[in-house]
């Protein structure tokens, strides 16, 4: 996919890392979904996604997903991240019941890949590129910067033509 985008004229690949930086205080807080690729657990969600990110006592991140789902209910998912050592931008993630935390497939792979300086934008995606958000301080985006994140996602082997635009491009 990446020489097919090289032959296209979208650029270069680029690598698909966390960032090399994250201030887990300024990355906290709320962040408005823009767009995802199809994700299971994300079927019943329809819009007004949110994710929540509050910092705990231990160094863990506490995470509230919520969306507004098809029946016009609030459907909301609580888990907890954690920092990969030495790694500023890799975070693990569970939303599986807090005894199940010594089991290692219970945690999955979060990787900031791209951020934004002022923290107002922020591409979430992993080592596998399987799944990956667009999120906002906003609930909207500006459709010009959405297309721009868009073709750095792709350029790092994402498959953005599969994206679900899940918050409105202002």
């Amino acid at each position: 996919m990446l020489s097919i985008l090289m032959t296209i004229g979208l650029g270069a690949a680029l690598s698909n890392q966390p960032v090399d930086a994250l201030d887990l205080a300024r990355y906290s807080g709320t962040w408005h979904e823009i767009a995802h690729l199809p994700m299971f657990f994300q079927r019943q969600c329809r819009d007004s996604i949110t994710a929540t990110y509050t910092p705990q006592p231990d160094g863990t991140i506490r995470v509230r997903n919520a969306c507004r789902t098809k029946d016009g209910t609030q459907d909301e998912s609580i888990g907890v991240a954690r920092p990969v050592e030495g790694r500023p931008g890799a975070l693990e993630v569970r939303f599986a019941p807090d005894w199940l935390r010594w089991l290692p497939w219970v945690w999955a792979d979060y990787w900031v890949v791209e951020l934004d300086p002022d923290y107002q934008w922020a591409v979430v995606g992993g080592p596998s590129r399987k799944y990956m958000w667009i999120l906002s301080r906003t609930p909207a985006m500006d459709p010009a910067l959405f297309e721009q994140i868009k073709a750095r996602a792709a350029q790092r082997g994402y498959p953005v033509q599969a994206l679900v635009i899940a918050g409105p491009l202002k």
